[in-house]
């Protein structure tokens, strides 16, 4: 084998002139038809087109690629804008709010979140009312603000007011009604409260069945509901304490056990004495002597309006004749002549055990207890040498069951 080996198929030296081609031969295969240079370079480097369905395919992926990125590009600068809004709100809310005083919010029955976040705005106690009512939902609070009257707190947050307004804990006002007062001069009070609401009862209700307390409310209580719960009450107390009375009370019946503590009450203030003074009550009663009570000759001639504070009780009055006036008549009078307190119902419903049948007031706010006239007569002397140089004593009543 020669050591310089030749291509496949091509010869290792031209073909010798002895092997050279006739003259006359014709090519069975024409001849190519020769080309410019320039147009063979094009020929070469043009690339056959590709299928109509292809370069429509790729297209319509692109599309969908440039969508996709717009789509994601929305959703990030989204949650991103979302961020920066929170971020902000949740700053707000919790900080300290534009009001420099202390103050008061009322919130409506049946307000909506939206209302009430107007409201606080415009009271100035927010900074913004869309923040409060987006941060009360967000806290899913939005149905739990209750309505009532609430203290805001100088410079309190959007979250410390929401706090209040969803506790309920309304600002809570009160009346009372002292003992001895009439049921004109308690009713007086009621419809003097401007916290409460609502029009006065139209009828009237009975002397001495107004339970002597206080109440507590919030604004807007109707007054129609104290006078009701007033009623309520005194009629349990009475009750209650009228199943423990001694059986040997010379009373009738309820009626005339709230009387004569009606008339208790109004003897006295003072709490220790209240047993005794139902004593010599219950002690005339008992002996068929008149009850001689001054507060009785007061109701019988002003009635549950009351006796002017400028105007003494006279000798004349004491034989004035009304039904009430325990110096004319006998017995009780026909309605107690004020709402008597527990300690006065206690009184008469178990009276202390003593024989006296007087009492004159001693100069101090209390009584001396006497159990003969001749005694009683004594106590007298020496209340009127106390009253001796104040004006218009000499016309006053001496005293109480002379």
């Amino acid at each position: 084998m020669s050591s310089n080996p030749v291509e496949f198929g091509r010869r290792e030296t031209p073909p010798s002139a002895s092997t050279a081609l006739p003259p006359n031969y014709v090519s069975e295969t024409p001849a190519a038809t020769a080309r410019p240079a320039s147009e063979a370079l094009r020929s070469a480097t043009t690339t056959a087109p590709a299928p109509v369905g292809g370069r429509r395919s790729r297209g319509s992926r692109n599309q969908i690629i440039v969508f996709m990125n717009f789509l994601m590009s929305l959703i990030v600068f989204a949650v991103l804008g979302a961020g920066v809004v929170f971020f902000v709100g949740k700053r707000s809310f919790e900080a300290p709010g534009p009001s420099s005083n202390d103050t008061t919010f009322v919130v409506r029955p049946n307000s909506g979140v939206q209302a009430i976040s107007t409201d606080l705005e415009d009271r100035g106690l927010i900074s913004s009312a869309w923040i409060f009512s987006r941060g009360v939902s967000a806290y899913g609070n939005a149905g739990a603000l209750k309505a009532g009257e609430y203290e805001v707190k100088a410079q309190a947050s959007m979250h410390e007011i929401m706090d209040v307004l969803k506790s309920g804990k309304s600002i809570m006002y009160s009346i009372t009604i002292p003992e001895g007062l009439t049921v004109d001069q308690a009713l007086q009070r009621v419809a003097e409260m401007k916290e409460l609401s609502g029009d006065m009862p139209n009828a009237i209700p009975d002397e001495g069945t107004l339970a002597a307390d206080t109440q507590r409310f919030t604004r807007g209580t109707p007054r129609q509901q104290i006078v009701d719960k007033m009623l309520a009450d005194q009629t349990k107390l009475v009750n209650s304490i009228w199943e423990t009375r001694s059986p040997d009370l010379p009373l009738a019946d309820v009626n005339q056990f709230v009387t004569l503590a009606s008339i208790v009450e109004k003897e006295t203030g003072v709490a220790a004495e209240r047993p005794q003074v139902a004593a010599v009550f219950v002690n005339r009663l008992n002996k068929g002597m008149r009850l001689q009570s001054d507060p009785t000759i007061i109701y019988g001639l002003f009635g549950g309006k009351g006796k002017p504070a400028d105007r003494p009780i006279y000798q004349s009055d004491i034989k004035k004749a009304t039904p009430y006036n325990t110096y004319v008549i006998d017995g009780l009078p026909p309605t107690p002549i004020a709402n008597p307190g527990r300690a006065a119902l206690e009184a008469v419903a178990n009276p202390a055990k003593t024989n006296d049948l007087y009492f004159v007031a001693d100069g101090t706010g209390g009584h001396v207890f006497a159990e003969t006239l001749e005694d009683h007569n004594k106590n007298v002397a020496k209340w009127r040498a106390m009253q001796k140089d104040q004006p218009g004593a000499g016309e006053e009543a001496e005293g109480t069951a002379q």
